[in-house]
């Protein structure tokens, strides 16, 4: 685990001093704490919502917040941070207009491999430099409540609700504690 934080560590810095030494200084910490900003509100406007329509009307309702109400608040979170990118992937996608990148799909199998390590999804993230853009990735770990719409035993009903807003889906048959997807933000550096 140590072995694996240092890399990141270090890759993150080569990747920093590397575009630093060509533009002006990357300051990764901060560019850090502004996309977890970010993913907070992302996070902090859809649960309650989720939240509720689990509670009025169970996984079935569930599946429509996701299917409606996430779009928009994604929408209006990329409106509100110009400067920023930001939505959520996952190797197994549920919308097929999610299609993942080089550097997304690797983290995310990374961060597959380290789950299966014994490190904990909702304590991973990545950041880096690429190509001129600081990019950061957040896992979404599976908690028991995905479960109902992400797990291996899905009810009939929730299915056909799935079926009729993602006819291609593929998000589902994990496991409590998987990587389920990740928050993925870039940023143009200048």
């Amino acid at each position: 685990m140590k072995k694996i934080t240092i890399t990141l560590i270090g890759i993150t810095l080569l990747s920093a001093a590397s575009y630093a030494d060509h533009h002006e200084t990357v300051d990764i910490p901060l560019l850090k704490s502004e996309a977890m900003s970010i993913i907070k509100k992302f996070g902090g406007t859809l649960k309650p919502q989720l939240k509720s329509a689990l509670k009025s009307g169970g996984a079935v309702n569930a599946v429509s917040v996701c299917a409606v109400v996430a779009p928009k608040i994604a929408k209006q979170i990329n409106n509100e941070n110009k400067d920023w990118s930001v939505r959520r992937i996952s190797l197994k996608n549920r919308n097929p207009n999610m299609v993942l990148d080089a550097w997304e799909s690797a983290k995310l199998k990374e961060f597959d491999q380290r789950v299966a390590n014994g490190e904990k999804a909702n304590k991973m993230f990545a950041a880096e430099v690429v190509d001129g853009k600081f990019r950061f990735l957040k896992a979404q770990g599976t908690a028991k409540v995905c479960l109902a719409c992400h797990g291996k035993n899905i009810s009939a009903e929730v299915k056909k609700k799935i079926q009729m807003h993602y006819p291609h889906d593929k998000a589902t048959g994990y496991s409590l504690g998987q990587v389920r997807g990740a928050f993925s933000l870039s940023k143009t550096l200048k």
